[in-house]
């Protein structure tokens, strides 16, 4: 309407012009040939919605000709002249539409409206604009698809369309440009492959269609436009291979990452010598960094992280002069970094982090000659040695990273004054003397310091109170699982912007300082497993972010304070202190609680108040081993979102509350050692998720349910209820009859109060050994168990085997032999193994001793459990010893390796998902075991032998026999001349230096666990004939990864339809996934059991990089069977 009423307004106006002299009628002439153009662009103008800068304010004005209209420009000379050519409102945030009208004004040739709020279809008509050269529309919010019309337009050379929403394919009909020059498209919602055609638009300069939805491969084509510069593809779907692209000899800029890409780095890559940005990151190429990439010498930025590449960086790298970005982060390369890598002046981000099989050590000199150095991340590899005081002429870096290492030495006192992350953890860094920890006053120059985390290495000694000088905008400080002592330094509340303070696994002592409530920002406080004493601070309340509290394993005492519920906190572990008096009946209204509250092993009293059910959202709690009394409440049933309930080692009364019904996510429930009565109820069989019921040792009576739980005998435990009768054979109850009601004989009541004597004795010591091991003395130990538990005579284990009968044995060591038996413990007939040791043989005191010791000292789901020991005379006078194990039913790994069980004529063998997971379960238990406190524990002797499996074929760790806590050795030097003492393993799985008498350390079981997971997944004992002194399985396997892994592999595991018909699709997909996951196992078991013991992976890092390939296994075999 607007349009239409300013033409009316031109025609009285070019009357009134044509009265004038000539000079006018010539303006007046000119003023009617762009009358369409003036309707036009009001048109335009209509659509506008909004114009927040008043850009479109002169348009209409009678007193401003419309050539000056704003982002108008008209044409000055022939048929153009006074007529529109282009229209350019670039970033004026306008909204609207773009008007169809557009297509009037006929001898535009630029059509420029980036940067706004354009909605709707890019209108068709604009393919009658026969002189359009240049259409830049990006940055709108424009939709629908590319209209096919506009590749009529045989005069456009520049068409960039990129952030809008548009769909579709790109319009075969622009094959007809043919003097394109420039083509954007990125960043829309594009489908279908990239046409071949592409590459007969010879003129293209610019071409990107990045952040689409485009499929396929790269077309070949592409490597015909000579004159391309920019060609960027990055985050698609695009598959197959990287195309010969050696002709694009003026290509500056080739971004193809964050798409599906295999295959190797075309070497051809190399040739393209004007590359000044490559980027290839996000893909699944192989392979190595092909060395002619070091011809680039304008290159500025290399990225190709997170791909498969192998292999080492190649030395050529170092020829890259003009580089500021080297990103090769997540791949799997190996070797030491180049030498010359530390020549790039110019290199400004270097980024190796998670490659785990890197190596060596820095150049002394790497600050000198890299003084733009701002980024340096190699966090997760196998660098050992200093970190180079030189690093500290790198005057402009901010970050240094290199956490999981194995880095020694200590920390430079000089690292640059913007640094702003260090991260050092998990390596062998130490301060043990007072000029070690400067480097502590010197980060207090570096005013921009956010991240500081040290945990996992080996400081020793007091934190120095120069803490508190650190940047008040650190928020992340960790120190973690080192050798800290003396007192938490009041200083360090002057770090105000904390929003993270972890110290647990130290050796703190003191009290843990009041002014902690300064730190506002908190929201995790990590003190656990040290010394602490005192009580918890009530200041820590005013922490009003704070939602992780962890202060368990202390020595804390006084009252939990109400306080805390000024906290918004998830997880609460105060657990294994010394705390006192009632439950906070605040505590239970913190309703932000979601994952843990653990207030287990205090001192607690009183009832359990009514409150507890507004913990709706809590998925564990642990508040076994106090002195509660009282009764469950029923607002218990309130917990809806609880899996796992302690509540066993108290003094509850009363029932089970029928409300524990309405639980539903209910794993695990112990309510063991209460005073609790009544029957056990029947709802429990209901509960279709538990998986663990312990009500034991209360005074439950009547029948046992005999469905749900109650159908599995191992999942349920009932014993010490002697009220109880029924149930399933397995449990071996007194059937339920008319007497059962009558009370029990005095006998058992005395019997029964013995016992519970018994139990508390043994409780009591438990509590005690607790409180020794945190105790600061060196003392010797003593070397036995029987503290912990209940001996057993020689005549009782000679019963249970039968009198050690060949029928019962089960195994054979180096030090004795395994029976199995049944025993009588806590009045239920269990079955066991007992190792009875050979006294006769050289060392075998010893290694009783030591696994009495370890088993002593080391409690973990993944370790073999043992119940009692037996130390006494044989019939004939002489010295017996024996241990007594928990009996697990599925033998040990060997067997299943090397000789499988037969089922139903058919042999069992395990399968990938299987073994993976036996993998994980023994480095668990390995982690365990050499971070033990307060000394690490060195197995010495893994081997499948010795890997026990239960009902579940959940691995278990067993055979101490050689085991010792480190530096064992040296502090009992009566034994370094023992044979047990020289003693270091099986040959095959013993660690290199253990042959030259090295002392034993975690690196030697490393070795021994890498050569396990090497025989796990080819089934080839390292002890076979076709392995010597010169050629190992270690060097079999490395040989063959990646490229022959199908070939040395167990084939059990690749087995497919023994009919070849049947062989599908989906299978192969699956066998490659499998192939894959077991690549990156056996590259895995390669660094643990590499030759030198340093370079070797830590289990730690080993045991992470396996859980993320059984993830990624699980995802990559989901992906393939949905195909």
């Amino acid at each position: 309407m607007l349009g239409a009423e300013s033409f009316l307004f031109v025609l009285p106006l070019l009357s009134l012009v044509a009265s004038t002299d000539s000079a006018v009628i010539s303006s007046a002439g000119i003023a009617a040939n762009n009358a369409s153009d003036h309707l036009a662009l009001q048109s335009f103008k209509s659509l506008i919605r909004i114009d927040p800068f008043h850009a479109l304010e002169s348009w209409g004005n009678r007193s401003i000709p419309l050539c000056q209209w704003r982002g108008v420009m008209c044409g000055r000379r022939g048929r153009r002249h006074g007529r529109v050519t282009a229209l350019d409102l670039e970033n004026l945030s306008l909204v609207g539409a773009i008007s169809s009208s557009v297509a009037n004004l006929t001898f535009l040739r630029k059509l420029h409206l980036p940067g706004n709020h354009l909605q709707g279809l890019i209108p068709q008509e604009l393919a009658a604009l026969s002189y359009l050269q240049s259409i830049v529309l990006f940055q709108n919010k424009l939709e629908g698809e590319i209209p096919h019309e506009l590749g009529s337009l045989q005069n456009l050379k520049v068409l960039n369309v990129s952030y809008n929403k548009l769909t579709g394919t790109i319009p075969w009909e622009f094959s007809n440009l043919l003097n394109l020059e420039i083509l954007y498209i990125a960043h829309n919602n594009l489908t279908g492959e990239i046409p071949t055609w592409i590459g007969n638009l010879v003129k293209l300069r610019k071409f990107s269609l990045s952040a689409n939805q485009l499929t396929g491969s790269i077309p070949s084509s592409l490597g015909n436009l000579s004159a391309l510069t920019d060609l960027t593809l990055h985050t698609n779907n695009l598959t197959g291979s990287i195309p010969p692209l050696q002709n694009l000899s003026s290509l500056t800029a080739l971004e193809l990452g964050y798409n599906d890409l295999t295959g190797y780095i075309p070497s051809q890559i190399g040739n393209l010598t004007s590359l000044v940005w490559l980027d290839l990151q996000s893909n699944r190429l192989t392979g190595g960094i092909p060395e002619s990439l070091g011809n680039l010498n304008l290159l500025e930025a290399l990225v190709l992280a997170f791909n498969n590449l192998t292999g080492s960086i190649p030395s050529s790298i170092g020829n890259l002069l003009s580089v500021s970005k080297l990103d090769v982060d997540n791949n799997a390369l190996e070797g030491p970094l180049p030498p010359l890598l530390f020549n790039l002046s110019y290199l400004e981000i270097f980024s190796a982090k998670e490659n785990y099989y890197l190596n060596g050590s820095f150049p002394l000199d790497i600050g000198y000659n890299l003084p733009n150095l701002q980024i340096f991340l190699i966090d997760f590899n196998q660098f050992h040695g200093p970190i180079p005081p030189l690093f500290c002429n790198s005057s402009m870096l901010q970050m240094f990273e290199a956490a999981s290492n194995l880095l020694t030495g200590t920390i430079p006192n000089c690292l640059g004054t913007h640094l702003f992350s260090l991260a050092l953890e998990k390596n062998q860094i130490q301060a043990t003397r007072d000029a070690d920890w400067g480097f502590m006053a010197s980060l207090a120059n570096c005013s921009d310091l956010q991240f500081l985390d040290l945990g996992y290495n080996r400081f020793a000694g007091e934190i120095p109170c120069s803490v508190g000088n650190l940047s008040t905008d650190l928020e992340h400080f960790s120190m973690l699982s080192n050798n800290l002592t003396g007192r938490i330094p009041e200083e360090i509340t002057n770090l105000v912007n904390l929003n993270w303070l972890s110290l647990s696994e130290n050796y703190l002592e003191g009290v843990i300082p009041n002014s902690v409530g300064k730190l506002k920002g908190l929201g995790l406080l990590d003190l656990g497993e040290n010394y602490l004493s005192g009580s918890i601070p009530p200041t820590i309340g005013n922490l009003t972010k704070l939602s992780i509290l962890s202060l368990g394993v202390n020595m804390l005492n006084g009252s939990i304070p109400s306080s805390l519920i000024g906290c918004p906190l998830q997880k609460l572990e105060i657990s294994y202190n010394s705390l006192v008096g009632p439950i906070p009946r605040e505590l239970f209204s913190i309703k932000t609680l979601s994952d843990y509250m653990r207030i287990q092993n205090n001192l607690l009293t009183g009832t359990l108040p009514i409150e507890l059910g507004n913990l709706n959202n809590l998925g564990e709690l642990d508040f076994s081993g106090n002195q509660l009394s009282g009764e469950i409440p029923v607002s218990l049933g309130a917990c809806q979102s609880l899996q796992y309930l302690n509540a066993s080692q108290n003094h509850l009364q009363g029932t089970i509350p029928l409300s524990v019904e309405q639980m539903k996510g209910l794993s695990v429930i112990d309510l063991s050692h209460n005073n609790l009565s009544g029957d056990i109820p029947e709802f429990l069989a209901n509960m279709r998720g538990l998986s663990t019921l312990n009500v034991s040792f209360n005074n439950f009576k009547g029948q046992v349910p005999e469905d749900g739980i109650f159908k599995n005998a191992s999942s349920i435990i009932i014993l010490g209820n002697y009220g109880v009768c029924g149930g399933i054979p397995q449990l071996k109850l007194a059937p339920c009859s008319s007497h059962n009601s009558k009370k029990p004989p005095l006998r058992l009541i005395i019997a029964m109060s013995i016992g519970s004597a018994c139990l508390l004795g043994m409780f009591a010591l438990f509590v005690f050994f607790i409180w020794k091991k945190k105790t600061k003395q060196n003392l010797q130990e003593p070397s036995t168990i029987s503290e912990r538990h209940i001996r057993v005579s020689y005549a009782e284990l000679a019963r249970a085997t039968d009198s050690f009968s060949s029928g019962n044995l089960i195994g054979v060591g180096s030090f004795g032999s395994v029976f199995k038996g049944k025993i009588m413990i806590n009045n239920l007939l269990v079955t066991v193994a007992v190792k009875v040791l050979n006294l006769l043989q050289h060392g075998a005191p010893q290694s009783f001793a030591a696994e009495c010791e370890t088993l002593r000292c080391a409690r973990h789901r993944n370790l073999v459990k043992i119940l009692t020991v037996c130390s006494s005379v044989d019939f004939r006078g002489l010295d017996f010893k024996a241990l007594v194990f928990e009996f697990l039913p599925n033998g040990n790994l060997e067997h299943w390796l090397h000789q499988p069980i037969e089922i139903d004529g058919e042999h069992k063998l395990l399968d990938l998902v299987q073994r993976l997971d036996i993998s994980i379960d023994v480095a668990s238990a390995l982690e365990y075991l050499h971070q033990h406190k307060p000394s690490p524990v060195i197995h010495c002797d893994l081997k499948p032998s010795n890997i026990l499996l239960d009902d579940d074929m959940v691995a278990c760790v067993g055979d101490f026999g050689l085991a010792r806590f480190y530096h064992e050795d040296y502090n009992v030097s009566s034994e370094k001349s023992s044979a047990w003492a020289r003693m270091r393993g099986t040959t095959g799985y013993a660690a290199p230096e253990y042959g030259l008498g090295n002392e034993v350390s975690a690196h030697g079981d490393v070795y021994s666990y890498g050569i396990l997971l090497l025989e796990m997944f080819t089934r080839k004992r390292p002890t076979d004939s076709e392995f010597g002194d010169d050629f190992s399985i270690h060097k079999y396997v490395k040989m063959s990864v990646p490229d022959q892994v199908a070939n040395i592999v167990d084939q059990c595991l690749l087995k497919g339809p023994d009919d070849i018909e049947n062989i599908t699709s989906d299978y192969n997909r699956t066998r490659d996934a499998k192939i894959a996951c077991i690549t990156s196992i056996l590259r895995v078991g390669i660094s643990c059991s590499r030759e030198t013991p340093t370079e070797r992976a830590q289990i730690g890092d080993a045991l992470k990089e396996l859980q993320k390939i059984r993830e990624r296994f699980r995802r990559d075999s989901l992906q393939a069977s949905s195909h």
